[in-house]
């Protein structure tokens, strides 16, 4: 009996620690980078947002302009699993990563302050843009050539 009991108050301490621990995500909102408030601020989610998303895009100012330069929006938040996956799935035609068009990403995980990081960061967009320019700028050497 003694056994019984202490296997029902381990029991009971694990369900009060999984319904006080709450997650803990990064959050900002339309950042240009991910550093600074995206990597200081934290905050503690509500008990039923179980994922932390990051939204990721890349383009003009809100405000169109012409010539305007592309730049990082990137946001963090607390959300719950099926909020990740409807922005996920909003996303997933326009998240192209083409460095001269506008396109968005979302990412999800569900570990405390797991979103640190971003998968789309601006290292693989300069990247790729170089990738793009490259062949031209050979093409006009040759010419001079």
């Amino acid at each position: 009996m003694t056994t019984f009991r202490h296997l029902l108050s381990i029991a009971f301490v694990c369900y009060i620690f999984k319904s006080v621990h709450t997650l803990e995500c990064y959050v900002c909102h339309e950042q240009d980078s991910n550093d600074g408030k995206c990597l200081k601020t934290i905050k503690t989610c509500e008990p039923d947002h179980d994922m932390c998303l990051t939204e990721i895009k890349w383009g003009t100012t809100p405000y169109w302009q012409a010539g305007a330069q592309k730049q990082f929006y990137i946001s963090k938040r607390c959300a719950t699993k099926s909020q990740c996956d409807r922005t996920m799935k909003k996303y997933t035609a326009s998240c192209t990563h083409v460095w001269y068009e506008d396109w968005k990403c979302a990412e999800c995980c569900g570990g405390d302050k797991c979103n640190y990081f971003i998968i789309s960061s601006s290292a693989y967009s300069r990247a790729s843009f170089i990738l793009a320019v490259l062949p031209a700028l050979l093409l006009q050497l040759l010419r001079k050539l």
